[in-house]
């Protein structure tokens, strides 16, 4: 006789030596599922370093507390921490009803976080159980244990990269691979039929190219099929039920079994063994799995690969800018139909299948209806460490009353960039209002082929942000009214007791502290003010004729909301808001009001950018704006579209104004740089620049612009060169986008983009996107692509530290060619206020004509030797900016809080 011995093969593989004939070689299941979890751990430090913050996650669905499950869920758990897996264990009560379970089931799903989710069997619930439906309320996309009914059709119809593999049979086959023993061509025999082993190995052997037959406690003659078994697997359930003369010779033997059997020499009184005869069957086969440390271990180091390759998946979908998308070439028609029949005959994919094509999650996503859904804000949150995609920004030249398609080029050239460029690409554009949908310049949403759809939803019927601009600002004006009521009709300690009610524990709340604060009043607890302090406290002694007018609220709401950065900085800047004075000069904000709270909290869905699409499919937020797009809706998209892809930004009316106050106000806000400036020149602007008759909305054109006049255009050009000149100045490239019109001719356009050229801009090229969608951007987008590219430092056209007076000259001698600046005694003395409030920090709006460089409608082309003149002055302190009234006296009232605040200079100078 020889001593027995162990030779070690390698891949966890050991084979027994008896004397001169190899006994059994044992294939190690704890040494192959080692192995496995070291790889998945370097996968998972993979996934981590390409999208940093990332991690996968497995949740554990439990209901009860069975001993036996504890324990399989603690080995799982701790493989998953092993690898670098963020696990959770949800344990329901044995009381646990079953649509309770299925509600825990759909949470989970809907959890981006999760990318496995195991529903741990059996289900030990005194209530009757479902568990066909639990186990396939599952997503297939998450059920790395391979259990539901979808992912069980996938693999019997040989799906294999296309779902996911139960656990047991995969670790079976990994074992068999390590035999180096060919599946294809073998005889293989499964004993058992469970959904768990027996069915899913039959499958997957099969699709090996194995012969596979499938035994069960029904067939007979059953040690005849396993004698012809090259490949034997057992998941029986029953205790050494093979035995080893049944086996052939040379057989790879898998053993799934876990029984327990009396064994008075170990501690327990009971030992594990297999469903095979373990002594005896090692004498015949060549390989065969142990129990325990076979097939155990790997099952649970394949749901640990299986919860792996459904976060790479994950990752492929989702990562950013990394988009599957799916675009429309839409067939543009002679003579062009309407806009709103372009619209109706096109209709868009569902707003779910769009959101999720972009990068969004479900629970990220609001919708509304079919067509359209607001996305949350915390979307950031799960983005903030991913790179930004490259930033154009469109804006124009000074338009005719007409408009000059400055949203058509902006959805266009999205179009070109994404359906025809195949890169990650987002239209921006603000919210349209009622008096630019029905006026004569369109809807503001584009036009042609190059539109946001369905036009009627876009156009007529909002989501309601505007309605909470207006709620917000009824809010503030009846609070007013209803402090100044409640001041006059109660004394001071009832108004105290109003106020801080005297119930439990009485407390200050946050904007009733910071009103202490404002008042230097250094207390915390309401027992302990004295009643000179009571009395500074309760009585804002309101002026009413100082109320700030419906008009100016609403404004600076949509300029808060527009600017603000996130949900916290909206009730910060609403809180700053000035809505009135006191009798003595003081100002009072929407934070003395007390109601700076309950404006963000009814604005706070407002701040959420619409999500739409263009006629194409190319995703395009449509928000509240003022002048521009939102900054949350610009900040979303640059995340969503990847450091490769490309968000067009809409600013309205021509460089010199909404450009202007694009780069200076909203930049500084939002702390973007834009990459490339799109710069829109129609030859009709540019023939009235020229001296072309005037362009009355409403009325037909007059024949020079019908038809060629290359000497009209020419002197027109002059104008386009200053506004090369001003969007050249914050050091961007600049590309000249040439919006063709029918009556455009050749020459014509040619001669613009030739003079466009000579004034230093990156490209000049023509737009034809209105009649042939993104086809007709494409020359556009290429230039863009190609500027984007340059890399070219972005700079502020003034510094903020800069005195008022001079940040004002350096924007109206800059921007638009001003001699100098004059202002009105009235507009004089309040800007030295503002500066003693401490507002001189602020950037400066000119509130201007948009239809001339100067502050004269009727002045065309480049004004030259003109003074502009400012004759009053507004501080919108939540939005953080100064605003200067350029001779429009009679279309903007005065701000009433002017009066108190001029008679009271000192006062006011010290009021905050």
């Amino acid at each position: 006789m020889f001593p027995s011995t162990v030779l070690k093969v390698g891949h966890g593989v050991r084979r027994y030596w008896d004397g001169p004939r190899a006994i059994a070689t044992v294939i190690s299941g704890n040494k192959t599922s080692q192995q496995v979890r070291e790889q998945l751990k370097k996968e998972v430090a993979e996934m981590k370093s390409q999208l940093p913050g990332f991690r996968p996650g497995l949740v554990v669905l439990q209901v009860g507390d069975r001993e036996d499950s504890n324990l399989y869920i603690s080995m799982k758990l701790k493989a998953a921490a092993q690898i670098g897996l963020n696990a959770k264990h949800i344990r329901l009560p044995k009381t646990a009803t079953e649509d309770e379970v299925l509600r825990n089931i759909a949470a989970v799903n809907e959890n981006p976080e999760a990318h496995g989710l195991i529903v741990q069997l059996p289900l030990d619930s005194v209530h009757p159980i479902d568990t066909e439906k639990v186990t396939n309320a599952v997503t297939p996309e998450k059920d790395v244990d391979g259990l539901s009914s979808v992912n069980a059709g996938r693999l019997a119809r040989g799906d294999l990269q296309d779902c996911f593999i139960p656990c047991t049979p995969n670790g079976c086959m990994k074992l068999i691979r390590q035999t180096g023993v060919s599946v294809a061509g073998r005889n293989a025999v499964v004993i058992g039929r469970s959904k768990i082993v027996g069915a899913p190995m039959h499958d997957l052997l099969l699709w090996n190219h194995a012969t596979v037959t499938c035994c069960h406690s029904k067939t007979p003659d059953l040690a005849a099929h396993v004698g012809g078994a090259d490949i034997l697997v057992v998941g029986a359930g029953k205790a050494e039920m093979v035995k080893g003369d049944w086996i052939k010779e040379g057989a790879v033997v898998i053993d799934c079994g876990i029984n327990y059997i009396p064994d008075s020499s170990r501690p327990g009184g009971k030992r594990v063994v297999g469903d095979v005869h373990y002594p005896s069957a090692k004498e015949r086969a060549k390989y065969i799995t142990p129990v325990p440390g076979g097939v155990g271990p790997m099952t649970v180091a394949m749901l640990m690969e299986n919860t792996v390759k459904s976060a790479q998946r994950f990752l492929q979908n989702y990562r950013p800018g990394n988009w599957s998308i799916s675009y429309k070439r839409v067939k543009s028609q002679k003579p062009q139909p309407s806009d709103a029949q372009i619209s109706h005959s096109c209709p868009g994919k569902p707003i779910g299948q769009l959101a999720k094509e972009v990068g969004l999650f479900p629970k990220e996503v609001e919708p509304y209806g079919a067509s359209r859904a607001k996305v949350r804000l915390d979307v950031l949150n799960r983005l903030n460490k991913q790179p930004d995609g490259k930033y154009v920004v469109v804006t124009g030249i000074t338009p005719t009353p007409l408009g000059e398609g400055h949203s058509t080029v902006v959805l266009g050239l999205a179009q070109a960039l994404g359906a025809h460029l195949n890169v990650s690409a987002f239209a921006c554009v603000g919210q349209p209002s009622p008096p630019s949908s029905f006026g004569s310049r369109g809807g503001a949403v584009g036009g042609g082929y190059s539109q946001i759809i369905p036009i009627e939803e876009v156009i007529l019927q909002p989501l309601g942000d505007t309605h909470a601009v207006s709620t917000a600002s009824s809010l503030v004006l009846d609070t007013i009214s209803a402090y100044s009521h409640y001041q006059s009709k109660y004394s001071e300690k009832v108004l105290y007791d109003l106020l801080v009610p005297p119930v439990g524990h009485r407390t200050f709340s946050p904007s009733q502290l910071k009103r202490l604060q404002k008042l230097d009043i250094v207390k915390s607890d309401p027992s302990t003010l004295t009643q000179e302090e009571i009395r500074r406290f309760v009585q804002l002694d309101i002026n009413l004729k100082t109320k700030m007018d419906r008009a100016f609220l609403e404004n600076e709401i949509m300029a808060v909301l527009s600017l603000s950065t996130s949900p916290r900085d909206l009730q910060h800047r609403l809180a700053k808001m000035v809505v009135a004075a006191s009798q003595s000069g003081e100002l009072v904000t929407t934070e003395d009001l007390g109601v700076s709270a309950v404006l963000a909290l009814l604005l706070n869905n407002a701040l959420k950018p619409c999500l739409m699409q263009t006629l194409e499919g190319t995703p395009a937020f449509v928000h509240i704006a003022h002048d521009s797009p939102s900054v949350m809706a610009d900040k979303i998209a640059l995340k969503l579209v990847g450091s490769q892809g490309f968000v067009v930004s809409d600013t309205a009316h021509g460089a010199d104004v909404g450009m202007e106050r694009f780069f200076n106000i909203t930049c500084r806000s939002s702390g973007l740089q834009p990459d490339v400036v799109v710069l829109v020149v129609t030859v009709r602007a540019l023939k009235m620049h020229g001296g072309g008759p005037r362009i009355r909305a409403g009325f037909p054109l007059p024949l020079q612009y019908l038809q060629e006049n290359l000497e009209l255009l020419l002197k027109g050009c002059s104008h386009l060169k200053k506004q090369v000149d001003n969007a050249m100045s914050n050091g961007l490239p600049v590309v000249v986008a040439v919006n063709v019109f029918s009556s455009d001719t050749e020459a014509e356009l040619e001669l613009v983009c030739n003079q466009a050229r000579q004034t230093g801009v990156f490209d000049a090229v023509k737009c034809t996107n209105w009649s042939h969608g993104g086809a007709g951007a494409l020359a556009l987008a290429q230039s863009v692509q190609k500027a984007a590219e340059m890399r070219r430092p972005f700079h502020f056209l003034y510094d903020l530290q800069m005195p008022v007076i001079d940040k004002i000259k350096k924007v109206a001698q800059s921007m638009y060619g001003a001699k100098d600046v004059e202002f009105s005694p009235k507009a004089k003395e309040k800007l030295e206020l503002y500066i003693k409030q401490g507002f001189g920090s602020f950037p400066v709006c000119i509130a201007k004509t948009h239809l001339s460089l100067s502050n004269d409608p009727e002045l065309k082309g480049v004004p030259v030797d003109f003074t502009l003149p400012i004759t009053d002055v507004n501080a919108n302190v939540g939005a953080n900016f100064l605003c200067l009234l350029a001779d429009m006296e009679k279309d903007c009232p005065e701000d009433p809080v002017w009066p108190w605040l001029r008679d009271n200079n000192d006062l006011y100078s010290n009021s905050q």
